[in-house]
């Protein structure tokens, strides 16, 4: 044996030294490169002890929409350890595998972007090599030895450079010390000195609240090397899964055993390196050495602290990792946007951008310029960087220069204030809020707040508190608010307008925009003259003050005002020639041909000003999408159901998409699916979308011409797909009835491929006759059809359970309890409506057949117990059914259901973010809890107490007691329904240690602002998750500062307000 390992060690060390000279640590001249390390581990699992390679999953989690992004090795193999897994797969067969695998640790549970740059060791991006043995294939005996053996043997490390540490057992929760861990590191000839014990927190590891966990054993290293005290920074974590975690905390063993292993190639190079910092290694000096070439400043030189000078080294290690992280993620499909990951990966480039030109003076164009280093560092191991290499630069550059140009102006206006202030006065807030709310600088609050901390300014949160509340107020009551406020043009305002002989605003502007080469959109810039202004109260002024919201007319502009179910346009204006002073738009509306912006004035504004107007771009695009994807499912519509098929009505904004089609009977679920089918059809093909204003009489008995039952405007706008309009509407033309031609003044792309994908996730009957369609599209229909797949392969392995038979009754009953929980889910969760429509009739059969198994069964039994006779056969199945169904949900909600089917629909539960009106997911995550008796009385009284301490303003955010998640939602909903205008987050401590949180937004909250982000924004904070819908979410967490879980639940709700 000790043979055969030196002569694969030997191999794999003549291997490396291919690539470079490999010798044992303690002499290397010439240490290995951060590459060869890596092969190194790959090859000993594979040749060494059979492990199959399997490549690194992409860092946009697929059918997990828990995760922002993939942040372990372990992500790609969850359905193995929750037994979800497809028997027919290819991992289904997986039993002993190893990879190098791309994570991503920025956003959601495990975060660390704010202390990049701070420190010698923290990135956003890194690889995680991992072995792993399912199924029992080896367990702890072997994954120390062969981890001892690669470590020592192949990589050289001495051993007694190498700590380790064991799990040191819990008696409250009954868990053992492990004891046969420790034994076998004492076997490999590990000292007594260096086997450490630890705890829960160090020593066991969990997948989240519930699921597969177990001990685990970590191998440390010394940097000190007997010179001192040991310093020991952690190499490996090895995880033995041989428990399960239930929903009520229990643990139970699992029937199979998993090893689940992960070791930063990065923190492992720096030791093979002999270096102290993971930034000095060779997978991140090209990239410093680029930095140093582009820039105006001295060389990396690794200081950390106050002994880093102007943050330069920590600008360095910013846009080191930032762009690594950046080049990685826009290879797998994942680019800066304004929601989720692609929101977090914005921040990402922004921060990079910022570090970039203010700490480095970077020249235009230089992030870009980065990424070829990084394909050379990393695109042998991962080949969709090549692939995507010109994408990713391209993009990254775009951005960057976008920035730029926002960065610059937010700077001018901040040292602008600035210089204004006082020695002790606050940075007002009304500044910040027009930097934060102006969509196309879109500075978050929090970089603001930072970029005054350097110049030693205070913001003045209280006031920026304020306004938000305000703000929120205002939203709330919007639709009221704005005709007791006079916002919307009222007869006797129209009339005046006229007599002063005020000309209505020329729109046309809105539709200046062109489509780049590279698939993005440039939208034209629009100069104004404000001709009009009022007050809050509907008056007619010629001037407003600072911090006034007003109304604005305008001789034109490029704000699309709400008209034909599109959402408004918002964004901002700045006075031609004054750059710095941003005027935030909310919204426009149309009052008799006027265009209205309701905007909010940071400075002094008059009558004659001459004014620039920008778009917030995100939204619009958001909009446009939503629009064409309107057309494309009314032609598909047609092509489905027949050519008489009208189209009733239709809402849009960047969230959703709304549709009323006049139907005699519900769709089909073949019908749906078609529909779908003809929308992906066009989508691929990335038709052209002509659009051209014509004469009205000359779209007047065309074949197939989609209009609606309202006035249009002569000339009128003609949107056809695929087909140019003047061919279209040729008197002998059929292009109508064969492709997407409607009569439309709404923006929409210039072509279908940016729609990325649609799928109908409901259908309803809002009366007979007329049917409500729910679309999405783009990466939000991608996660729901992966969600559905994923379902459809719980609804077999139920099947396959069902026709396998079982003689035991509390099987049986499990087995019905089972699939009576997937008939549920299915009627919530956000996947394709046909799919649903399919599972639920299958699910219905297959719940038939289960009770009708369980009739037999009783017949068959004569009771025994008192369990028994609560399941005595009842005269009607549908009796039996309610009242089975009724006593295990009050006695055991979670118990009668399978691990394996509660831990997707947990995962699969996240899948309707970002979607209001249709799911609720959250019905569900409450059900799988048991309620207090006494929640109801609790509610109302800890709601009253609230509603007295929190009088004045539309947000309650405060901490109570309650002795459960049910109580604590009973509170939250109490609250909102004594006063719907306030958005209402409350925080419970438990005695566990635990912290439990509920919230719930207001009515008029913004689109963008849901229950379920909020609640993830808090839960993230604690270290724990939260589920929910947008209207109303739940979580939990630990935290030992609840004042600071506080303040991130209130700024957060600022933010989006």
């Amino acid at each position: 044996m000790a043979a055969s390992v030196a002569a694969a060690a030997g191999r794999l060390r003549r291997a490396i030294g291919r690539s470079c000279p490999w010798q044992r640590f303690s002499t290397e001249p010439h240490p290995p490169h951060g590459a060869a390390v890596r092969d190194a581990f790959l090859s000993f699992f594979r040749d060494r002890h059979g492990h199959r390679l399997v490549p690194s999953a992409s860092v946009r989690p697929r059918g997990d929409p828990s995760l922002l992004f993939v942040n372990a090795g372990m992500n790609q193999f969850k359905p193995i350890f929750l037994g979800t897994v497809d028997p027919r797969s290819e991992m289904a067969g997986f039993r002993r595998v190893a990879n190098s695998q791309k994570c991503v640790r920025a956003g959601g549970r495990h975060n660390d972007l704010e202390d990049v740059g701070r420190d010698l060791s923290h990135h956003t991006f890194f690889e995680m090599l991992g072995n792993w043995a399912f199924g029992g294939e080896y367990f702890k005996k072997e994954a120390c030895s062969m981890a001892w053996e690669l470590l020592t043997q192949v990589y050289g490390i001495p051993e007694d450079r190498l700590w380790v540490s064991y799990f040191s057992g819990d008696s409250k929760t009954g868990l053992d010390p492990d004891l046969e861990t420790r034994d076998i590191w004492l076997s490999l000839g590990v000292p007594a000195s260096r086997v450490l014990s630890f705890g829960l927190q160090e020593n066991f590891w969990e997948m989240g609240d519930t699921g597969p966990c177990g001990p685990c054993t970590e191998i440390h290293y010394d940097l000190a090397g007997g010179m001192g005290p040991p310093q020991l920074v952690e190499l490996w974590n090895l995880v033995f899964m041989q428990h399960y975690r239930e929903a009520d905390g229990s643990l139970h063993l699992l029937p199979q055993q998993h090893v689940d292993t992960g070791m930063g190639l990065e923190r492992l190079v720096a030791v093979l390196q002999g270096k102290h910092s993971t930034y000095d290694t060779d997978l991140f000096s090209p990239l410093l050495d680029a930095i140093h070439q582009s820039c105006r400043v001295p060389p990396y030189s690794g200081r950390v602290g106050a002994a880093d000078e102007g943050r330069i080294d920590t600008a360095y290690r910013v846009v080191a990792d930032h762009i690594r992280t950046l080049s990685v993620c826009i290879a797998d499909g994942v680019s800066p946007g304004m929601s989720g990951a692609p929101l977090v990966l914005r921040r990402i480039l922004r921060r990079a951008v910022r570090y970039s030109t203010e700490v480095l003076q970077a020249p235009p164009g230089f992030l870009g310029n980065l990424v070829p280093v990084v394909v050379a560092t990393l695109g042998a191991a991962y080949p969709e960087l090549q692939k995507n290499s010109v994408k990713i630069a391209n993009l990254v550059s775009e951005d960057e220069a976008a920035f730029l140009a926002s960065l610059q102006r937010g700077r001018r206006i901040i040292d602008r204030t600035v210089k204004r202030l006082g020695p002790s006065d606050l940075f007002p807030a009304e500044v910040a809020w027009s930097l934060s709310l102006s969509g196309n600088l879109g500075i978050p609050l929090d970089l603001v707040q930072l970029m005054l901390e350097e110049k030693g300014v205070k913001l003045d949160t209280a006031g920026l508190e304020q306004l938000a509340q305000k703000e929120a107020q205002h939203r709330a009551q919007q639709a009221e608010a704005a005709q007791e406020e006079g916002l919307c043009l009222d007869v006797h305002a129209l009339e005046e307008l006229h007599r002063q002989g005020i000309p209505t605003t020329d729109d046309s502007p809105k539709y200046n925009y062109s489509l780049r080469p590279n698939g993005d959109y440039e939208f034209g810039l629009c100069e104004a003259q404000v001709l009009q202004l009022y007050s809050e109260t509907g008056t007619a002024v010629a001037s407003v003050g600072e911090g006034q919201r007003c109304g604005l007319l305008l001789d034109r502009t490029n704000f699309y005002a709400e008209q034909g179910g599109q959402a408004s346009d918002r964004g901002y204006l700045i006075r031609t020639g004054q750059q710095d002073v941003l005027f935030p738009v909310a919204r426009a509306q149309v009052c008799g041909g006027f265009i209205l912006h309701e905007a909010m004035a940071p400075e002094c504004l008059q009558v004659g000003d001459r004014v620039q107007l920008y778009v917030d771009k995100a939204w619009r695009m958001g909009c446009m999408v939503k629009h064409t994807a309107t057309h494309l499912l009314n032609w598909a519509l047609r092509q489905t159901l027949g050519p008489t098929t009208e189209q009733r009505g239709s809402h849009l904004n960047p969230e959703r998409l709304r549709f009323d089609v006049a139907t005699q009977t519900p769709l089909t679920t073949e019908q749906l699916r078609t529909v779908e089918s003809y929308v992906q059809e066009a989508v691929g093909q990335d038709k052209p979308v002509y659009m051209e204003e014509v004469p009205l009489a000359h779209t007047a008995r065309i074949p197939g011409l989609r209009s609606l039952d309202e006035v249009y405007p002569d000339p009128v706008r003609v949107v056809s797909v695929g087909v140019p309009v003047a061919q279209a509407l040729a008197p002998a033309s059929q292009a109508a009835l064969q492709t997407s031609v409607e009569l439309c003044c709404g923006t929409h792309l210039l072509s279908t491929g940016a729609v990325g994908d649609l799928v109908i996730i409901g259908d309803r009957q809002l009366v007979k006759g007329i049917t409500r369609l729910l679309a999405i599209t783009g990466e939000q229909a991608q996660q729901a059809r992966e969600v559905g797949q994923s379902l459809s392969q719980e609804v077999e392995v139920a099947s396959e359970r069902l026709s396998r038979g079982s003689r035991d009754l509390l099987e049986a009953h499990r087995l019905s309890k089972d699939i009576g929980r997937l008939i549920e889910f299915t009627e919530s969760a956000v996947i394709p409506q046909w799919q649903r429509q399919e599972q639920q009739t299958t699910l219905k059969m297959l719940q038939r057949r289960a009770n009708t198994a369980i009739r037999k069964l009783e017949k068959s039994q004569q009771p025994r117990g008192p369990c028994d006779r609560i399941e005595e056969p009842r005269q009607s199945q549908k009796a039996t059914d309610a009242t089975q169904e009724s006593s295990r949900t009050r006695q055991s909600p979670a118990h009668h259901l399978s691990s394996e089917l509660m831990a997707f629909m947990e995962r699969a539960s996240m899948g309707g973010r970002g979607l209001s009106g249709w799911v609720s997911v959250q019905k569900w995550n409450i059900q799988l809890r048991p309620l207090c008796c006494s929640s109801a009385p609790q509610a109302t009284e800890k709601s009253q107490e609230l509603l007295k301490r929190h009088s004045e303003g539309p947000l309650i955010v405060d901490t109570v007691s309650a002795q459960s998640l049910s109580v604590l939602v009973k509170v939250v909903r109490q609250l909102c329904k004594q006063a719907p205008s306030m958005s209402v987050l409350l925080l419970s401590p438990q005695p566990t240690g635990s912290v439990l949180c509920a919230c719930q937004v207001a009515q008029g909250a913004t689109p963008t602002f849901t229950a379920e982000a909020w609640a993830l924004a808090v839960c993230s904070h604690m270290g724990g998750k939260a589920w929910g819908s947008p209207v109303i979410a739940q979580g939990t967490g630990h935290t030992a500062d609840l004042e600071a879980a506080l303040r991130t639940a209130r700024a957060y709700a600022l933010n989006q307000l």
